[in-house]
């Protein structure tokens, strides 16, 4: 199921690709809403509100997981591209040994600053007992995460999107069967929750570790490369740490806004946990076609073609255009009936509605240039491009932590909600005016020819 993204038509290898990656990621929410739909129905509004208000906790941990992870996969992306199959097997063993390092570094500071981070978030005191056993067992588990991302990753890294979806379809559907037993017959509350979610995603990533060994050898590495390379380290290094760092600086921005949603009580949170949820859903292809793209540019740039690597842009571009449109359509049609598949029948939808209009008719207005940043951000990380989409990042939390430090000034509910869009809209700028600096640094090193006869001709 390996695919050569060097060959064939852009728009439709894209499409091909994306298409499993968006199936995979839309399961991979549903561990999330698993968690809070059986949560919020079966064991209630506020127990909703304890996971909701760890969101953003969880996503400075668990994205940095994904960062690093996918950063460590660049290097074996472009050697794939280039046929060099020693050096992708070096690659993935170096990848393995500093993602061991990750683990326990995550693990560590993680659980060490759980509670003073719940606190800075003014986390209302009648979720914070369960807003903290959540996070801590998620933190606990994180292991699973990292080494599902890095065998997703690397499989993606060759071109294969199919199997890590098989493998998260499975682990989805466990999780939603965990979750109803650990919470159901085992009243666990949200500590069920939890569990349920690290061994599904632990399994996910023995069944990925199992795939790649006996079906992917080039993912194998060999007996002798099992030791960390200076070169190799340093490189996955830098494309690891500013990606992981572009995560937990977008989390530390969201973390900000978190902290200006609870001001305004358990209800708001609740509904604007509900809402981000929907949203995460229905923007899931945005972040598949980054995914697609950092594949599609480690490949591209391995073997050297600058041209096929602007046609991908170009159709990238395109589909996400179309695919932002269906995508505000989607919530504006249909935000009642998917927000009440968070709450049982004794809670008011309606009282809720106001709070979760709010939030996510203002963002669906601004999906486009969200859909702009993964394109960017990926193609450029994809070709060895690491800081600038960092600072992308960068963009990103100013203008989110300047607009959520105003509305807490003001107590405005609706410039809360407008932390993302702002967050959205700064990014699309810095990147898209980034890539197109990158473009001219691509040009002149993979088509040296062309620069030189445009100084001739000068």
């Amino acid at each position: 199921m390996e695919q050569d993204m060097t060959q064939g038509k852009p728009l439709s290898i894209i499409l091909k690709f994306t298409l499993p990656l968006l199936v995979g990621n839309i399961f991979q929410q549903f561990y999330n809403m698993a968690d809070t739909i059986i949560v919020g129905r079966f064991v209630g509004a506020n127990a909703l509100a304890a996971v909701g208000s760890t969101g953003t906790v969880m996503f400075l941990i668990i994205g940095f997981a994904q960062g690093i992870t996918a950063g460590f996969t660049i290097l074996t992306s472009q050697r794939y591209g280039a046929k060099n199959e020693k050096a992708v097997r070096a690659s993935v063993a170096n990848g393995i040994l500093l993602s061991v390092l990750v683990t326990i570094l995550i693990t560590v500071v993680g659980l060490s600053t759980m509670k003073p981070l719940l606190l800075l978030m003014n986390t209302p005191e009648d979720i914070f007992a369960d807003a903290y056993t959540y996070s801590m067992l998620i933190c606990s588990g994180v292991v699973a995460c990292i080494f599902y991302n890095l065998f997703s990753s690397l499989l993606r890294a060759i071109g294969n999107s199919k199997v890590p979806l098989f493998f998260l379809v499975f682990s989805a559907c466990l999780n939603v069967v965990l979750d109803l037993l650990l919470i159901l017959c085992f009243h666990m509350g949200v500590a069920g929750a939890a569990i349920a979610t690290n061994i599904s995603q632990g399994v996910s990533a023995v069944l990925c570790l199992i795939y790649i060994y006996k079906n992917v050898p080039v993912l194998c590495p060999e007996r002798t490369q099992w030791r960390l390379s200076a070169s190799d380290t340093a490189y996955q290094m830098r494309m690891g740490i500013p990606m992981a760092l572009q995560f937990s600086i977008t989390a530390s921005g969201a973390m900000v806004m978190q902290a200006a949603i609870n001001l305004f009580g358990s209800v708001a949170v609740a509904a604007f946990t509900a809402a981000s949820k929907v949203q995460s859903l229905v923007t899931q292809g945005m972040m598949s076609m980054g995914q697609t793209m950092a594949s599609y540019g480690g490949q591209n740039y391995g073997k050297g073609d600058y041209h096929r690597l602007e046609k991908g842009v170009r159709s990238a571009l395109l589909i996400s255009v179309i695919y932002s449109l269906l995508a505000a359509a989607t919530v504006g049609l249909f935000l009642r009936p998917l927000l009440s598949l968070f709450f049982s029948g004794d809670i008011d939808i309606a009282s809720l509605m106001p709070w979760a209009k709010t939030y996510i008719y203002m963002c669906a207005v601004f999906y486009i240039p969200l859909s702009t940043i993964f394109i960017f951000r990926n193609i450029m990380q994809g070709c060895g491009y690491s800081f600038l989409p960092m600072m992308g990042g960068v963009a990103e939390l100013f203008a989110r932590m300047i607009t959520a430090l105003i509305a807490m000034k003001l107590v405005s509910f609706p410039l809360a909600c407008f932390c993302d869009p702002a967050a959205w809209v700064g990014a699309a700028l810095f990147t898209g005016f980034s890539w197109l600096s990158v473009k001219k640094k691509l040009r002149a090193s993979l088509l040296p020819e062309d620069t030189s006869s445009s100084s001739e001709a000068k």
